[in-house]
């Protein structure tokens, strides 16, 4: 198992962020030089059917069923290759720290950045554990590279030990998943399982089968630009304008303030002048029904200000992007029951939480492909300080390795 340790810390230098505002496929390039590093593993391992779409950076590849389970369910794990753009993925410096004693760790003596338990309280409870750092300039990459080595792991592991009993496996690679894209082109008739795993979660245990119902806006707000002298009456700020709009939706629904099953409007970017700004939101609630009510608080907020200012002066350009897979999954809970005995029987305790985001399993589940997400062992995603424990990647490699034995 200690083949994900070795594949994790070769993935992670390899930068694969993906890009907001492209209608590439890819969005970025060099996602496909991990892809090709994968293709050519998965061969030397001897993996069956492997498939790269060259096109659209997707990686597909075969697990074959040991002897006497080739009639078993067909079971898939599926894990993307992209980082976030929220913080560079190029020039990762990995580190372990051996043997983690409490306390702050310092990733970076030159510039003093240090990640603080004062900040993150969690740290001290993985006392004596590995932790897989960065030098505190770039994000790590354990979101998705850990889920990537993983799987990569579990499936070699089984190559080479045929006597294990399970059905056949599908592994599968997305490009694109941190910008909502990593389902656009991903063919669940050519990866023909019956259900799926992604391995995109956090801390060990976690089991997540419910994710918030999400949708995209964009609010153009046109202004007049007038000399300052002589704006009286005249003068519309685009830019102050847009900042009303914000104060008309719910204070307390901002993602700085909620948690669990509450849901947010997030004001991500905003950008503009006197003449014309531009703010992208994110809407997200678990319940359809209140997502669906904050569509349209989010609308009549531009129509209230339409009405106000003259028509066409707010433009709002509103588009869902994913559902709440529980829609889907709550008809197949083998899936999650499944998941609850392995874990037990390796000594984890099941964490089944609902995802205050999403994963690719949310629209592959819509489109067929029933598939909750499991944890990867990394945590603090999206930024400078996050970390994998190196102990519990081992484990969850057995995890999946176990949860496949499951389907036979």
């Amino acid at each position: 198992m200690e083949k994900v340790i070795e594949n994790f810390l070769k993935y992670v230098k390899i930068d694969t962020q993906s890009a907001e505002g492209t209608e590439a496929s890819p969005s970025t390039a060099k996602q496909h030089n991990l892809a090709k590093i994968l293709v050519s593993q998965l061969k030397e391992m001897g993996a069956q059917e492997v498939t790269y779409d060259e096109a659209h950076c997707y990686v597909y590849a075969t697990v074959p069923a040991s002897h006497g389970c080739e009639g078993a369910p067909v079971i898939g794990f599926i894990a993307h290759m992209d980082t976030s753009p929220a913080v560079t993925g190029d020039g990762v410096k990995p580190r372990i720290v051996e043997n983690y004693q409490g306390g702050d760790i310092l990733l970076n003596e030159e510039k003093q950045i240090v990640m603080k338990v004062a900040d993150f309280p969690e740290l001290p409870s993985y006392k004596g554990k590995r932790l897989i750092v960065t030098d505190g300039t770039t994000l790590l990459g354990a979101d998705d590279k850990a889920g990537i080595a993983e799987i990569m792991a579990m499936a070699e592991y089984l190559l080479a030990h045929p006597e294990i009993p399970h059905g056949k496996i599908r592994v599968g690679f997305t490009p694109d998943e941190e910008v909502g894209a990593g389902a656009d082109y991903f063919d669940v008739k050519l990866f023909g399982a019956d259900y799926a795993y992604t391995v995109d979660g956090g801390r060990l245990g976690e089991l997540e089968y419910e994710n918030f119902n999400a949708a995209g806006a964009k609010v153009v707000v046109h202004g007049r630009s007038v000399h300052p002298g002589e704006a009286k009456d005249k003068m519309r700020n685009a830019i102050l304008m847009a900042q009303e709009f914000q104060t008309l939706l719910p204070v307390a629904e901002n993602p700085m303030y909620t948690c669990g099953y509450e849901g947010f409007y997030h004001l991500g970017w905003l950008n503009g002048s006197v003449e014309e700004a531009t703010a992208d939101y994110i809407i997200r609630d678990h319940d359809r029904e209140k997502f669906q009510k904050k569509k349209e608080l989010f609308l009549q907020a531009g129509d209230f200000l339409n009405r106000k200012y003259g028509e066409g002066t707010f433009e709002i350009e509103l588009k869902d992007s994913y559902y709440n897979m529980k829609e889907i999954i709550q008809g197949h809970m083998g899936l999650i029951d499944n998941a609850k005995e392995a874990m037990e029987e390796l000594g984890i305790t099941p964490i089944v939480v609902p995802i205050r985001g999403g994963t690719d399993g949310a629209r592959l589940s819509f489109m067929g492909l029933p598939c909750p997400n499991l944890c990867t062992g990394g945590a603090n995603f999206h930024g400078r300080f996050e970390y994998a424990c190196a102990d519990h990647m081992e484990i969850i490699v057995e995890l999946l390795a176990k949860i496949a034995q499951k389907w036979r």
